[in-house]
């Protein structure tokens, strides 16, 4: 919401610096994005409004808060605190001119349309000044008028050239029963911008006899547009129900001034008021005269909610006692009604309290937290007190989840990765990539085909990253991701998973560079297992189909629980295919290495065996034996891991496979894997003739059970 300054002057007697009006708003929830001067040298301040504050998306509303702040004098335009502009008061009779037929008063509370006479031309110089600072094109005088009053008191209007009205009448209804119940072409609408626009079933619409003339809280149809030949016009103001705004907008790609207004709530007591403001302001620049009348259909008039507000519960919320003219004060300035004050005698140490009535406006006001909140707001926050609140009780453990994530953090910043945070909502296309279109959570009412589904993997948006870098010229690119992927047939699932192109090390002087490949990348796993605490033994990267990974280049990652026989997978690592590298945006040629572990599963692990268990460094000297045999190359090596572990006597601590060759001395079809076996003992030194017999043994069951043999 761009703020006029000699717009809020007029509303405001005030003279402070524009700075200290800025800084003013800011300190009471409004964020100010920036200080601008137009080239008339016009000082314009750039306010972002939250979604909750509709009310403010006009100057009245700011200037409500300003006068508020500043204990400033404001006078009162009809339910709204405003300044005493002038209004042309019109009588609640119905039109002979317009007729008009409320027909859906669920999406459409409220109607109300006036008439009147107009002469189009140019606008006067200060009124296309002030559209032009605010942010709007000037078109001409009618249409000028109605953004004013958008603009000024936050109510949308709209204008209609009564002559190219069919009938004329105005019905409000959605397009789906104007083709059910009406005679007309109900397809679609030339808007203003030139398109044209199919509607659907559920789209509201303003329509004459025989057709759509506007989309409802959106934009108006080019065929009844206000032109140089128009002498009459219908100018309507209405509230419509929000959702229905946000869902037409939405679905057809069109937001305009009044849909951001219209969809965050307009306030169902403005219709007439804007009416008779526009109708004046007409009168003021010459352009018409209104007829006199306004057409009013309010089938159930809102009742303003009543919240009771309690002195004690001020104090208690705010930690600090506010006095009471100072309550009635700020919530009198931003237009709350107080019905009622206090108990006049009432006995000692009973606090006072009021009956506050909301306006309409404020549909963000529903509890008495909400009103206590817009009295500390203009108390000042920075008045209040700093103390620690009272431990009524012994604070609880934090979140596992949380340890566990900074753990994984520390981790994988170490290894010089960089961390990405990712949507959790994707394209249908991107998460098919990664997963059978059984298991995606589709989203109901998706903002784009952009966002279409929850993220069934982390790597999508890694992957999307890391071509982001590559675009820009950054080719060693290392990121990572801690969070939540969603499937249907595990709903929610915390993983890591980490995504490296480019080079394996820096490069530098004392070596050659080297392409990462899928051991760097299968050292990244173990490295993050081993910080869960996972036992290194029980650890196996073994075979993994996957439609996203290359075989032979990837591995399904598992893990064997102690207290079960079965291992179970946690993830997978791999290099990516280069189809899939190519249709995110990487060079298919570049090989790119991803992995994501499920941290939930690995918890799991740690909550049966009773968290993670610290052991004391052993006080024994370990002892290492190389081991090398020659195999059938198509045994892989997880087998052969396998075999070990399971013969090996409880001395045999690590095993780990360093090496593999084929070539010169190896057989056609073999191949050649030399492990690392370490030996240690907690109770005591271990002796050579134990370790060899250990060795011995090993050597014996890999002969029987995979023909293998020394090399």
């Amino acid at each position: 919401m761009k703020l006029v300054l000699p717009w809020l002057r007029e509303l405001v007697d005030l003279d402070a610096p524009v700075e200290e009006i800025a800084e003013t708003l800011d300190m009471r929830g409004f964020e100010v994005a920036s200080i601008e001067e137009t080239m008339e040298g016009v000082a314009v301040i750039d306010v972002e409004i939250t979604a909750n504050r509709p009310d403010c998306l006009s100057v009245m509303g700011l200037a409500r808060e300003v006068a508020t702040a500043y204990n400033a004098p404001l006078g009162h335009l009809g339910p709204l605190a405003a300044p005493p502009l002038e209004t042309v008061a019109l009588r609640h009779v119905d039109s002979d001119q317009v007729g008009v037929a409320l027909e859906d008063p669920a999406l459409c509370p409220r109607y109300a349309a006036a008439i009147a006479d107009v002469e189009i031309g140019p606008s006067p110089s200060w009124l296309a000044g002030r559209l032009h600072a605010a942010g709007l094109r000037p078109i001409n005088n009618v249409v000028d008028v109605t953004n004013y009053v958008m603009l000024e008191v936050g109510h949308p209007m709209h204008a209609f050239d009564v002559n190219r009205l069919a009938g004329p009448e105005l019905r409000i209804h959605t397009a789906g029963f104007g083709r059910q119940h009406r005679s007309g072409d109900y397809r679609g609408i030339r808007t203003l911008d030139g398109e044209m626009r199919r509607l659907a079933d559920d789209v509201l619409v303003i329509a004459d006899a025989g057709r759509p003339v506007a989309i409802a809280g959106v934009m108006g149809g080019a065929d009844s547009e206000v032109s140089a030949r128009t002498r009459t016009i219908a100018i309507e103001s209405a509230c419509f129900e929000p959702t229905s705004i946000r869902r037409s907008s939405r679905s057809l790609g069109l937001q305009t001034e009044a849909s951001y207004r219209f969809e965050r709530g307009a306030d169902i007591s403005a219709p007439v008021l804007a009416l008779e403001r526009a109708c004046a302001l007409l009168e003021r620049i010459g352009a018409g005269r209104a007829r006199g009348t306004v057409i009013d259909r309010y089938p159930s008039a809102a009742v303003p909610r009543r919240v009771v507000l309690r002195e004690h519960r001020i104090r208690e919320l705010l930690g600090a006692p506010v006095p009471s003219q100072e309550v009635t004060r700020v919530l009198e300035g931003l237009g709350f009604s107080i019905r009622s004050v206090g108990i006049r005698d009432r006995p000692a140490g009973q606090s006072e309290q009021w009956e506050i009535e909301i306006p309409t406006a404020r549909m963000d006001v529903t509890r008495e937290a909400d009103l206590i909140e817009e009295v500390g707001r203009h108390h000042g926050y920075d008045r209040l007190p700093s103390s620690f609140p009272a431990l009524k009780a012994v604070a609880p453990s934090p979140d596992p989840r949380i340890e566990r994530a900074r753990l994984l953090g520390r981790v994988m910043t170490g290894a010089g990765f960089s961390e990405a945070t990712t949507f959790g909502f994707i394209e249908k296309d991107a998460a098919l990539l990664f997963t059978d279109e059984s298991e995606l959570v589709a989203i109901l009412n998706p903002l784009s085909e952009k966002f279409a589904v929850m993220r069934p993997s982390l790597l999508p948006g890694l992957i999307d990253s890391v071509a982001h870098n590559w675009r820009r010229g950054r080719k060693d690119v290392r990121l990572f991701e801690i969070g939540s992927r969603f499937v249907m047939s595990d709903a929610e699932l915390r993983t890591i998973a980490f995504a490296w192109s480019g080079l394996a090390v820096p490069e530098h002087w004392s070596g050659s560079p080297r392409a990462v490949d899928f051991f760097d990348a299968r050292g990244m796993v173990e490295r993050i297992a081993q910080a869960l605490g996972l036992a290194a033994d029980r650890l196996s990267l073994g075979a993994g189909d996957r439609p996203f990974l290359v075989p032979g280049r990837s591995a399904a990652v598992r893990y064997g629980d102690g207290a079960q026989n079965a291992d179970v997978e946690l993830g997978i690592v791999g290099q990516l295919t280069p189809a899939i590298a190519e249709r995110r945006g990487l060079p298919s040629a570049e090989p790119v290495y991803v992995g994501e572990i499920d941290i939930d599963r690995i918890a799991a692990f740690e909550a049966r065996r009773g968290g993670i268990r610290v052991e004391p460094l052993p006080r024994y000297p370990s002892v290492v034996r190389d081991l090398s045999v020659v195999i059938d190359g198509t045994l892989p090596a997880a087998a052969v891991r396998g075999t070990i572990r399971a013969v090996a006597p409880p001395t045999l601590v690590a095993v780990r496979e360093f090496a593999r060759y084929q070539g010169k001395g190896i057989p056609e079809g073999s191949v050649s894997l030399s492990f690392r076996l370490t030996f240690q003992s907690r109770e005591r030194t271990l002796t050579d003739v134990e370790v060899q017999e250990a060795f011995d043994l090993l050597v014996a069951r890999l002969t029987e059970a995979h023909g293998a043999r020394l090399r």
